[in-house]
């Protein structure tokens, strides 16, 4: 049995160089190449593979791109299951500036999906046998996906009893806080676009993600707050971290690298404690590289015993 399925509506294949110096008109040759699955879901089901656990991606594929990215994930040994949809799967271009220190990332527009094609994934979860402990959905939604998709996902994992935990934004993380999600994973972009608040200090932000759990549009907030630290939240604690000093290359996965450390250790019924402090780690590991990579696993557990918690 998988503990742990994620989903992906948009995933991509992450195409990465690096150059000396940008510069306009001129031939930029790159000096690495290198290619990743990409995607919120996907990254999380990578990284839960990477640090131990197991966990079955399932996203759409579409032309070439999409062959490749099942063959990279194959590679990698990451369970896929797939539905063909009409459009080429989308491409994702990073480009490091090694003389400045500067990353460039150009997310590239994925193809539109039918009604017919959305409609499968959901036919494809609810006909999933046995039913997973943790269904994980993250990333964008494509064009053609109504933004109730995940919030119609949210109803299936309750139907099954599952934990349903979800990665998203906008109009698409509303919907489903709506319907009630077992954990969200906001940024503070993401948490003020849901609140509509304007916090000034991560006090002020964990009192916002309590209103949220005491609503019922979360059980848990897990709250990356970049120089803030980071925060989890349910009804009755408060855990606090601090951000560990690094020095950062990429600004790539780190979210996705949080949210699988702290669901893979969640799945292995760690305390929340003890998968806060691996996801805060594996957020911080998936910084220290350039390009595409995400975090690796000896970086996680070095950081992770830097990481002091806090209970409030």
């Amino acid at each position: 049995m998988t503990d742990i399925i994620t989903i992906t509506p948009s995933p991509a294949i992450d195409l990465s160089t690096s150059v000396e110096r940008i510069v306009p008109v001129a031939k930029l040759r790159g000096k690495t190449q290198r290619r990743d699955p990409g995607g919120g879901g996907v990254n999380v089901a990578r990284v839960i593979r990477r640090l131990g656990g197991d966990a079955r991606a399932i996203y759409p594929v579409g032309g070439a791109i999409g062959k490749l990215l099942r063959q990279l994930l194959d590679q990698e040994g990451v369970v896929s299951q797939t539905w063909a949809i009409a459009g080429e799967t989308r491409e994702n271009f990073f480009v490091d500036e090694i003389g400045a220190g500067r990353q460039y990332r150009f997310i590239l527009p994925g193809p539109r999906l039918a009604e017919s094609e959305w409609r499968e994934c959901l036919t494809l979860v609810a006909a999933l046998e046995p039913f997973p402990r943790y269904l994980v959905a993250s990333g964008s939604l494509p064009e053609g996906v109504p933004d109730d998709f995940y919030a119609q996902v949210a109803r299936i994992a309750k139907q099954r009893g599952a934990k349903f935990v979800l990665d998203t934004s906008g109009p698409a993380l509303a919907a489903a806080a709506a319907e009630g999600v077992d954990l969200i994973k906001p940024n503070l972009r993401e948490m003020r676009e849901l609140t509509g608040s304007e916090p000034s200090d991560a006090y002020e932000w964990e009192v916002a993600a309590r209103d949220l759990v005491g609503t019922g549009k979360a059980t848990v907030v897990a709250l990356t707050m970049a120089h803030l630290g980071a925060a989890l939240v349910t009804r009755d604690e408060v855990l606090r971290a601090q951000p560990i000093l690094i020095t950062p290359r990429s600004a790539v996965g780190a979210g996705d690298s949080f949210l699988a450390a702290l669901i893979w250790r969640l799945a292995s019924d760690a305390s929340r404690a003890d998968a806060f402090r691996l996801a805060v780690a594996a957020g911080a590991a998936a910084l220290l590289h350039p390009g595409t990579e995400l975090c690796r696993p000896a970086d996680v557990a070095r950081l992770a015993e830097q990481v002091t918690i806090e209970r409030g």
